[in-house]
């Protein structure tokens, strides 16, 4: 079976209803796998066989319910087509703000020609509904016309809705405000024709502050979506449109062509203040580069030949020539987009009971505003009364709040996360990682630096350290050994002049030897330099096992048969580290050391980093069934790898968390990634995550409110108890807010720092 698996943009979406009725009926469409529909992003994210069923097929369906699935045209790739998207909902934003201005106008005339008496404001004799009730009426009427001409996206987009059986947000507007226009122009003519009835049994003011309040709440909200995808935008404004291709390297002629144009291995230029535009190697130059807006590292990194560049960093000073390694969809910040893209598109556990109750509450809505209705005709109760009752329920009970409370929140933690070099792949990544109860730390790579470095200097009586440094730095020179590198660097770090070694000879597992200077220096195990000679007094012996014992491996040297001291090698703890360990605990976290090291190097790791539980000498492949017995305890458990050999462990735990030293592999292996190989990172996950969910839980429990408390008080039980009734124009206000509340709420976190 083959799947296929898109994520496209959808227009005409309006309420929860909408999102609800596409994912219901497109999810039970044959070969179609998985159907997920975004109301707050205006996305589907669907997976199906492609041997049952297309997405052009998909597209089709969801054409019949009313709505468009946008798919990319010809050669039009994703990303392009999200960017459009983002252009066109600017322009739909635009058009929304001049509408306002007539709308607003004609509803505030409307309401003070209705309603000027009751407010005190002094109103001409020729419309005062007192002295004029005929002119009142049609002065009225004929504002109110043009005010529901410029908000007929509610009637074109709901009755046709209700037609199909999946009535939305904009049917319920649609029918509550039509209801007060047909009532009153109904009155109006019996006022003209001099029938009795009076100018307060007009609803005019009320359709027309309705349309004008829920379309202003609807700019805002729109407003509001829009910068919840922030984040989003600033990805795709990174990479370049056009790059630099040298033609002729020797001489350095360029020409300007597409990036899309750009092919593995072409070699281009970079200049000063241009961003990257593909990933690849440099080729020659040096410079520094921002590498911030992947990494949220704000210091820039130093490049030079042979450094890596990704695409979308920022070329601070020099010139650089780069030979391309991954182009298009494969560069780094094309797969970061896709991650974040479909993290803001996901859906979180916690959204499933707002997504039931969208799908039956405006049809449930309906039926209580015409029994609510009703009602208070059967208790007596005039005709205008059981309108006003009909059209309140009606426009305050709209489930845009319930629709917007998760994805909205969703949308703008992964993208505040992606800004602080947090990756989180989806809606369940983020939700299981707010309920984590205990952290799994690999060792090497994640709680260490991942690579030995020089960390102690002891030489032997009447021996300088830099004297012992230069010769052992001198033969490991010529010695490939993982152990001698960082010898022979810190030398180097040092400046030292070190002088030429010959004769070289090493012998795996136990050391390296070479002239220097005429005399023959050895560099390892005690026990072989003993073997050769060079016996190593016991008080260095001494020395080496305690640095042993704090997880070092102990390198001694010798000259001429003499011992000269001993260097020190470690896998260096990240100095973070304790910082991180202890904010964990501070959360109640349970922290766990992971490792296949020896007991005694893992303890010495642990307890430098404040790790009280350790787990030693376990092969990678053992590595998964540890995390299994920890979730088999009942703890949620964060695996936190390299993303290489931790891959099925990250795999088993609730939440995988790959660090971002190794990106491609992380990207690949884990739930969420730390894009710096910083353990402070893992911090700000978990903290955003609970932010994020606790966020979503506020808006669910005001949506959810909102309708409990509104729905009864618009039906009229206030009145039941000689309180008043709430007037439509409250409930279309009170309808607007709830909106622009839950997506102002969750844009709070964009400005989470953790």
């Amino acid at each position: 079976m083959a799947q296929q698996r898109h994520i496209v943009p959808i227009k005409g979406m309006h309420c929860a209803a909408c999102s609800s009725r596409i994912e219901r009926v497109v999810g039970r469409m044959a070969g179609v796998l998985q159907a997920s529909v975004n109301l707050a992003a205006e996305t589907m994210d669907v997976t199906f066989d492609e041997a049952q069923t297309s997405m052009e097929a998909i597209a089709a369906r969801v054409k019949e319910l009313g709505f468009e699935a946008v798919l990319p045209s010809g050669d039009m790739e994703e990303e392009s087509l999200f960017a459009s998207r983002a252009r066109e909902q600017a322009l739909r934003l635009e058009a929304q703000r001049k509408a306002l201005v007539p709308e607003l106008a004609l509803a505030g005339m409307v309401l003070v020609i209705s309603m000027g008496g009751m407010l005190g404001l002094p109103l001409p004799a020729i419309i005062a509904p007192d002295r004029s009730p005929a002119v009142n009426a049609i002065v009225q009427m004929l504002l109110t016309a043009p005010l529901l001409w410029l908000g007929r996206g509610f009637f074109t987009g709901g009755i046709p809705a209700l037609l199909r059986g999946g009535p939305n947000m904009d049917s319920l507007i649609a029918l509550g405000t039509g209801a007060a226009f047909a009532a009153s122009l109904w009155s109006a003519i019996e006022i003209f024709l001099g029938h009795g009835h009076t100018a307060h049994e007009l609803y005019f003011e009320s359709a027309a502050v309705i349309i004008a309040l829920i379309s202003l709440g609807k700019y805002f909200e729109v407003k509001s979506k829009s910068r919840a995808t922030e984040a989003l935008k600033a990805l795709l404004s990174l990479t370049p449109d056009t790059a630099a291709r040298l033609t002729g390297f020797a001489d350095s002629h360029s020409e300007t062509v597409p990036v899309s144009a750009v092919r593995v291995g072409d070699v281009l230029l970079v200049r000063p203040g241009e961003r990257v535009p593909v990933d690849g190697v440099v080729v020659s130059g040096s410079s520094e580069v921002d590498e911030s807006m992947l990494t949220g590292e704000s210091l820039p990194v130093a490049k030079a030949p042979g450094g890596e560049l990704t695409s979308g960093t920022l070329n601070a000073l020099g010139a650089l020539t780069m030979r391309a390694a991954r182009v298009g969809q494969d560069t780094t910040l094309a797969r970061i987009i896709r991650l974040v893209r479909d993290a803001q598109g996901s859906k979180a556990p916690i959204a499933s009971l707002a997504d039931r109750v969208s799908f039956y509450f405006v049809p449930v809505v309906m039926i209580l505003a015409v029994l609510a209705a009703l009602a208070w005709l059967l208790a007596g109760q005039s005709w205008p009364f059981a309108l006003r009752i009909f059209v309140s329920v009606m426009v305050i009970a709209c489930p845009c709040a319930m629709g917007l409370a998760t994805p909205t929140s969703i949308m703008v933690g992964t993208g505040r996360g992606a800004s602080l070099g947090v990756l989180i792949k989806s809606g369940l990544a983020l939700e299981m990682a707010s309920r984590v109860n205990a952290v799994v730390l690999d060792k090497t790579g994640t709680l260490t630096q991942g690579k030995p470095a020089l960390t102690d200097i002891l030489p032997a009586d009447g021996v300088g350290a830099d004297a012992l440094l230069t010769l052992a730095a001198a033969v490991e020179a010529l010695s490939a050994h993982p152990l001698g590198l960082p010898v022979v660097q810190a030398a180097r770090d040092k400046g030292l002049a070190l002088p030429q070694a010959g004769e070289a000879q090493a012998v795996p597992g136990q050391g390296v030897s070479g002239l220097v200077n005429g005399e023959r220096v050895l560099v390892g195990r005690a026990d072989w330099l003993g073997s050769l000679g060079a016996p190593v007094p016991s008080e260095l012996l001494d020395a080496g096992r305690n640095l042993a014992g704090q997880g070092k491996t102990a390198l001694y040297a010798a000259s001429s048969g003499r011992a000269l001291g001993i260097l020190a090698v470690a896998d260096v703890l990240r100095p973070e580290a304790p910082e991180v360990v202890r904010g964990l605990a501070g959360m109640g976290v349970r922290v766990v050391m992971l490792t296949g090291d020896h007991p005694a190097t893992a303890q010495a790791i642990a307890g430098q980093a404040g790790i009280g539980e350790v787990m030693a000498q376990v092969p990678p492949e053992g590595k998964a069934d540890k995390v299994a017995a920890l979730k088999a305890q009942g703890l949620a458990v964060a695996m936190v790898g390299d993303g290489i050999n931790d891959a099925p462990a990250l795999a088993r735990a609730d939440v995988g968390i790959a660090m971002g030293s190794g990106l491609d592999a992380a990207i690949e292996a884990g739930d969420i990634v730390l894009m710096r190989p910083d353990l402070r990172g893992l911090l700000t996950a978990l903290k955003l995550s609970k932010a994020t969910v606790r966020n979503i839980k506020q808006n669910l429990f005001w949506a959810f409110g909102y309708n409990v408390l509104g729905i009864p008080v618009a039906a009229g039980v206030l009145h039941l108890f000689g309180g008043p009734t709430l007037s439509p124009m409250i409930a279309g206000a009170a309808m607007a807010a709830s909106s622009v509340s839950v997506v102002s709420n969750a844009l709070r976190l964009r400005f989470f720092n953790g």
